[in-house]
């Protein structure tokens, strides 16, 4: 028997075992129902665009269809859109190239019910939309399922896994491509030494073999990545950079091989090999930023709560958050997480806002006042009224606009493959030229190329023009002086997470500075302090009644009477209570028997024990009295960075507009704004606001880099053209940031602008020079001049002259 194809899968099996039916051939049932599915349906042009190769036979999945139907994944997976359908994301097993995407979106678009189904090649994530009046998303799989593919929901632990592997990937390949590189090498130099000093042609074939040896699996293997890129980009009628890597490199590659195997001239392994490491490390480091940001939003989605206590005729139950209604009564314990918004209807106290507003101080909440979704209750049982559902919570919005913000970011690639693509088609045009021209009209100016023919001649020089113009020295412009520049912005403790933002902080017109833990320290310092009564047994009081309370204006205060007084002492205090948001209150009672009424904290607290005390001030205030009389005072304020001022005017020197965004209120904004010297700000700003107002900018055609410490800061952060995190911030801002400023200090920051305009000047002098060569040297190769070998050696002096004009960075 011999054998033959399937029909539908194109996998060749022996005869005996195929389905037959007329002249058709089936591997399996399976194959047979989907060919038959196909041409039913109009669909048969899929095999045309499927061409020779080969597709899986259809997957046979033995599980509960009905599951995708079920509660508990409508509430994990599946999500509502503005116009009432439902949304999924799936990933879609068993895709192998374009023409399964053509044949899954073909069909799904072709289902009734379903609005919308896009795919992403890259990671094989659909996006569906449907009317679930009209199809289940049951029948959807099995639609899918149907065609010979298989979908699943998509989970970010799935995901992760893969990101995984794909990373582990590429590290081999850049790794085997280094190593053959690094040996490669030290064969080249023995070789471009015997050319001008004399080798023995044995000797000579030797290296070249042992070339061959290391070059074949860099191309091959660790080059796939570029071939297979090249590959759809023309499928797609697209040159990109891959085509420009995989084409110079197959080029040098095939004739080296020609000089291997006793052709005249000189190989050009090392070429091939260098070409492939340089740019496979570039793409390394492009996966592990995409890792980065996936990692980043899985960890900002991991602090969402998955459950909340909702209170329903008395009886409490647990829910998840999708399920949560507007109108619905939510419990939240001290400690715990508001996971949506609602306004407060029974209890009050303090709620830590920090993760988004950025500011450090709790606030106080009664009922009537909104809570937030991502802040923390400090210190008592709560109950409120759900005003947003989970999917219009706040915190559920910046992940939501996170998420955009991290997909629209702009990508300073594209413009470089629309270069290649052009230099590309132009290299190749003049190459093709070249030998026409060499050889149809029998161009000879006298060179012998070792006594090669007419051909070889012609095959020469056109090779020459590629390798002399390979973009070596254009493609290292960049990298190298990034590098370079990189480097020096470490040992000034900044860490650039990817080197295109170098360019990006260069162009900058717009500086945004957060204040709290940005331009501030981030934590309350006493500013000013009266002891009304120097009495020790009243600073002891006032010293032991500080020590039981764990506020933060608290604990700045006995932070600084330890500094002030020696010998402070702890005294037994009775009845302690905390006013929520206000201050203690306590009681003393000495060996007399004599009671001391304490009172420590706002002046709210004070009126509301009936001590009217008249005390003002732009700064946070506390207060402490004994038996009805005020006997200390103190002012606290947030101080500013000792470098907050001169970063300020360096930047305005620069040119750059300065804007201070802050949730703070006015008062405290205008003060800290003065203190710097910035002209512009805006206070009392949500999270939300801050992203706007970034986006706002970026209308008006301005490059921003923006500074931010707190989680609050991140929507914004990622909004802005290049975003910096402090050392000391959150790990989510960290994460999502562009650049980090290892030692949380403003003069970082300022280097950073510094060294990045010195390295944009170095990358467009290196532009110049590898732009200057190319004008230079190609005509002389065209013309005949440059033999490959002389070529390859002066592609190499291009690009150590990139090199050394990059090392003038650090000077």
């Amino acid at each position: 028997m011999s054998d033959v194809r399937c029909d539908h899968c194109h996998l060749v099996y022996d005869e005996s075992v195929m389905i037959k039916e007329n002249n058709l051939n089936f591997c399996c049932k399976g194959c047979q129902g989907v060919y038959h599915l196909l041409k039913s349906d109009g669909l048969d042009s899929f095999y045309e665009k499927l061409g020779n190769k080969t597709i899986a036979p259809p997957i046979e999945v033995d599980d509960d269809i009905q599951r995708f139907d079920s509660e508990s994944f409508e509430q994990n997976f599946i999500s509502l859109t503005d116009g009432g359908f439902k949304s999924v994301d799936l990933i879609i097993e068993g895709i192998h190239c374009a023409a399964c995407i053509w044949l899954n979106e073909k069909v799904l678009y072709e289902t009734d019910g379903i609005i919308t189904a896009d795919i992403n090649f890259t990671n094989n994530k659909a996006k569906i939309v449907w009317d679930d009046d009209k199809i289940k998303l049951s029948e959807i799989i099995l639609k899918i399922r149907s065609i010979g593919y298989n979908a699943y929901a998509y989970d970010a632990k799935v995901a992760d896994e893969k990101a995984v592997k794909y990373k582990r990937d590429y590290f081999i390949r850049m790794m085997v491509a280094v190593f053959a590189s690094v040996n490669i090498m030290m064969l080249s130099v023995a070789k471009y030494t015997g050319f001008f000093t004399g080798i023995d042609q044995e000797i000579r074939n030797y290296i070249h073999l042992g070339e061959f040896i290391l070059t074949t699996p860099v191309l091959f293997y660790s080059g796939w990545i570029f071939f297979r890129g090249a590959y759809y980009g023309l499928r797609n009628r697209i040159l990109n950079m891959d085509f420009l890597v995989s084409a110079g490199a197959s080029l040098s590659y095939i004739y080296s091989l020609y000089v291997l195997f006793g052709g005249k001239g000189e190989s050009y392994f090392d070429s091939v090999t260098m070409i492939i490491t340089f740019v496979l490390v570039g793409k390394y480091l492009e996966v592990l930023g995409k890792k980065s940001a996936v990692d980043t939003l899985d960890k900002i989605k991991s602090t969402i709560p998955l459950e909340a206590t909702i209170v329903e005729n008395g009886i409490k139950k647990s829910i998840s958050l999708n399920s949560i209604k507007v109108g619905d009564i939510v419990e939240i314990r001290s400690g715990q997480k508001v996971c949506v918004d609602g306004d407060i209807i029974s209890g009050e106290g303090t709620f830590d806002e920090s993760s988004l507003t950025g500011e450090s101080l709790p606030i106080f909440k009664k009922i009537g006042d909104t809570v937030f979704s991502g802040t923390i209750n400090n210190d008592s049982l709560i109950r409120y009224k759900v005003t947003k559902s989970y999917k219009d919570s706040t915190l559920n919005s910046i992940v939501t606009l996170l998420e955009d913000s991290l997909s629209s970011k702009p990508q300073i690639e594209y413009k470089a493959n629309e270069i290649s693509k052009g230099f590309t088609i132009s290299i190749l045009s003049l190459s093709i030229l070249t030998f026409i021209v060499w050889y149809f009209f029998g161009l000879d100016l006298g060179f012998d190329y070792e006594g090669a023919d007419h051909f070889e001649k012609s095959f020469i020089v056109a090779i020459s023009v590629i390798v002399i113009a390979c973009p070596c020295a254009l493609a290292l412009a960049t990298p190298i002086a990034s590098l370079i520049g990189i480097s020096e912005l470490a040992k000034n403790k900044v860490l650039f997470k990817e080197a295109k933002f170098v360019e990006t902080m260069a162009k900058a017109d717009t500086l945004v500075l957060d204040k709290t833990g940005t331009l501030t320290k981030g934590e309350l310092k006493v500013k000013k302090m009266r002891i009304l009564d120097k009495n020790i047994h009243k600073l002891n009081l006032l010293y032991s009644l500080i020590d039981s309370s764990t506020h933060p204006i608290s604990k700045s205060i006995k932070k600084h009477l330890e500094k002030k007084f020696d010998n402070l002492t702890l005294k037994q205090l009775k009845d302690v209570k905390t006013v929520q948001a206000k201050g203690v209150v306590a009681k003393y009672e000495n060996i007399e028997g004599k009671i001391f009424h304490l009172l420590g904290g706002s002046l709210e607290l004070l009126k509301e024990n009936g001590i009217n005390y008249n005390f003002d001030s732009q700064s946070s205030v506390y207060l402490f009295a004994i038996n009805r009389r005020v006997v200390a005072t103190f002012e606290l304020e947030d101080e500013l960075k000792e470098d907050a001022k001169d970063l300020v005017k360096e930047a305005l020197k620069d040119g750059l507009e300065v804007v201070m965004l802050t949730g703070d209120n006015n008062e405290v904004a205008s003060r800290i704004a003065s203190k710097v010297g910035i002209k512009k700000y805006v206070s009392n700003i949500d999270p939300i606001g801050k992203a706007n107002y970034i986006k706002e900018l970026k209308a008006k055609g301005k490059t921003v880099v923006m500074a931010g410490d707190g989680i609050n800061d991140s929507v914004a952060l990622a909004s802005s053209d290049v975003s910096v995190a402090m050392g000391n911030a959150a790990d989510v801002t960290i994460g999502i940031s562009d650049i980090v400023l290892l030692n949380n200090s403003l003069d970082s920051l300022k280097q950073a602008f510094i060294i990045s305009r010195r390295t944009y000047k170095f990358i467009k002098q290196n532009l110049l020079l590898s732009l200057v060569y190319n004008m230079v040297t190609i005509p002389l190769a065209m013309a005949g001049f440059v033999i490959p070998l002389v070529a390859a050696l002066s592609m190499s002096l291009s690009s150590l002259l990139v090199v050394a004009n990059s090392m003038r960075i650090k000077r």
